[in-house]
């Protein structure tokens, strides 16, 4: 991929794809749940084909900001960061941010979790289990509440740091760093 003037590639096609197509398919899924049917289940089963996918990428992408190794935080340099962003220091990163990085895993994690308790209340052992049922349900809402503290948080940064992280989403491209745009 060739960059646009002025602007450094970051998000693979890949993680492109992969990002649109689990927000599609979780929004397919939540709001298919009046009668728990095949596009409800056929979403659910689509995301949790789509993380595994992501789980191998993570692990194999050629692209360094595709990499779990280039963005998931140790506690301190998470510790770090969250500082420098209660004083309204913290540094713009090209990739993820620490607290960004977080939020993936917990939204990989938490409709990973969503995803096969799904699965497991259409199998005999645990078909109207309250327990995974209630686990199913409670994961879905607290990730919701992700889901709005992530946008926001795109937009804070898109705001804070002049580069628009919804357009980086789909174009793969962000702003290059101060530093090196007199170079390009």
């Amino acid at each position: 991929m060739t960059p646009s003037p002025g602007k450094v590639p970051v998000w693979d096609r890949f993680v492109r794809v992969f990002h649109w197509s689990l927000v599609a398919s979780f929004a397919t899924a939540y709001l298919n749940t009046e009668h728990i049917g095949l596009v409800h289940k056929g979403a659910g089963y689509l995301a949790l084909a789509l993380i595994a996918a992501r789980c191998v990428w993570g692990f194999t992408a050629p692209s360094p900001h595709a990499r779990f190794a280039s963005f998931v935080p140790t506690p301190r340099r998470l510790w770090a960061y969250l500082s420098q962003l209660v004083r309204g220091r913290e540094p713009r990163h090209l990739g993820h941010n620490p607290a960004g990085a977080v939020m993936i895993m917990y939204l990989l994690c938490a409709t990973t979790v969503i995803g096969l308790t799904g699965f497991l209340m259409t199998t005999d052992a645990f078909w109207g289990n309250e327990l995974v049922e209630t686990l199913h349900v409670g994961t879905v809402d607290v990730t919701l509440i992700a889901i709005a503290i992530h946008v926001a948080a795109n937009l804070y940064e898109s705001l804070r740091h002049r580069d628009n992280m919804f357009k980086a989403m789909i174009t793969g491209e962000k702003n290059a760093p101060a530093d090196t745009r007199r170079l390009l």
